[in-house]
């Protein structure tokens, strides 16, 4: 379980939220509310204050090396920093199943800059996974993509949650909770609202 008490940067918060084993939650709001710093802040990539832990264990108790493995984050934009897709993925047993996965198993000896960006979003999560992340902060990992793209990049999460990954994203499309089995909840100003907190009285 990944447990977010007090959570808060200078531009938002304070948040807490509980994610337990294998769940998927999906944020949604407008740009600029704050989902991304959020995703961050959870990460500790952004300075934050409160209380986040992992299986019952602080943050501070894991080198942030580790804890970046066990709480793994993918931005909107995913960095690449060589030609070639396989400079940016290590050696391991498991990565030949890792590509499959996404539907880009011969995608090692591409260049980055012929990957479209539905790809380029297949391969982020690739990464992740190779890390054998807890829980993964997804940015927007379906925006702009056609809706084959979108269906791939979905039965992968849904893979990883059949597997007992705990997946936290941001989304634009407000049918994906209903897809992935996902809570739903709004970022307004920095805040998160539930779902059922955001319909107006009947």
């Amino acid at each position: 379980m990944l447990k977010i008490e007090n959570l808060a940067t200078p531009l938002i918060g304070p948040i807490n939220l509980d994610l337990e084993v294998g769940s998927c939650t999906a944020i949604f709001g407008p740009s600029g509310a704050g989902k991304s710093l959020f995703l961050r802040a959870i990460s500790d990539l952004d300075e934050s204050y409160g209380r986040v832990e992992l299986n019952g264990k602080t943050r501070e108790a894991y080198s942030a090396p580790d804890w970046r493995k066990r709480v793994a984050y993918v931005p909107a934009e995913s960095g690449w920093w060589a030609d070639y897709v396989k400079d940016h993925f290590r050696d391991t047993a498991d990565l030949e199943n890792l590509l499959e996965s996404v539907d880009l198993a011969d995608a090692l000896s591409w260049q980055v800059s012929r990957l479209s960006t539905g790809e380029r979003q297949r391969l982020a999560i690739a990464r992740a996974l190779q890390l054998s992340p807890d829980v993964l902060l997804l940015d927007e990992p379906t925006s702009a993509l056609d809706p084959p793209s979108v269906e791939r990049v979905e039965k992968v999460l849904m893979r990883q949650l059949s597997f007992g990954k705990t997946v936290l994203l941001v989304s634009h499309d407000p049918e994906q909770p209903k897809r992935l089995g996902a809570r739903s909840f709004q970022m307004i100003a920095g805040k998160l609202v539930g779902s059922d907190e955001m319909e107006s009285p009947q």
